[in-house]
């Protein structure tokens, strides 16, 4: 049995992001002459990568379905330019992160935003260091609830038992369909009802998780 791993989500998670991905969604549909979409349906739209994201903003907003690849390197231009700008760290990740090593767990990403996208927010927040991988939305073929992204950075970071640390039902069903275990995190993006969303622990507080995941580990035999 190898180190236990665990891997994170990104947005609404690790970050909440949704402030910029919302600023650049009415800076593109101001360019496009459109009146822009409300914060809480831009956030509602968050968790299946920018592809996704775009075209439920097509939906809404009634735009032309070809113009889909467009948007998409519109957006993400524009977003890439200042995607940190009103993002935040939710309160106590990095100590969490660095007890989490402290630990002996093995930490990842597993997120649907862009890798260059993801990466390049980790630096900023200086949060990179702490994994030793990241995986992106366009690092494989199919985005998350897709477990491929999931599975393989499990076996990147030695296939040991893993948990996977997310924010939505999206989230829920990746871990499920990587037979992982799965932390909610009640303070990000969840727009399911709770009692639908499958999970083996739910917290709110990062300060909590470290302990929490000691337990749930060795709950299962597993200890660091």
């Amino acid at each position: 049995m190898g180190t236990p791993i665990v891997i994170f989500d990104l947005d609404g998670t690790l970050i909440d992001s949704a402030p910029d991905i919302h600023a650049a969604a009415s800076r593109l549909l101001k360019r496009e002459g459109v009146p822009p979409l409300t914060f809480d349906d831009i956030r509602s739209f968050i968790g299946r990568g920018v592809p996704g994201l775009i075209d439920r903003i097509i939906e809404a907003s009634q735009l032309a379905p070809e113009s889909r690849e467009r948007l998409i390197a519109s957006f993400l231009d524009d977003y890439n330019a200042r995607s940190t700008e009103l993002t935040r760290v939710f309160p106590d990740v990095a100590p969490c992160l660095q007890k989490l090593r402290e630990f002996g767990f093995r930490l990842g990403v597993c997120t649907n935003k862009p890798l260059a996208s993801a990466t390049r927010i980790l630096k900023v927040y200086d949060l990179f260091d702490a994994f030793e991988a990241v995986v992106g939305g366009d690092s494989f073929p199919a985005v998350k609830p897709d477990p491929a992204g999931l599975v393989s950075l499990i076996g990147t970071l030695g296939g040991g038992p893993a948990l996977y640390v997310g924010d939505s039902a999206i989230d829920a069903q990746t871990a499920s369909r990587a037979r992982t275990l799965f932390g909610l995190f009640t303070e990000g993006y969840l727009n399911a009802r709770l009692e639908s969303v499958r999970y083996t622990f739910r917290f709110d507080a990062f300060s909590e998780l470290p302990l929490v995941t000691e337990e749930v580990f060795a709950h299962q035999g597993v200890f660091v």
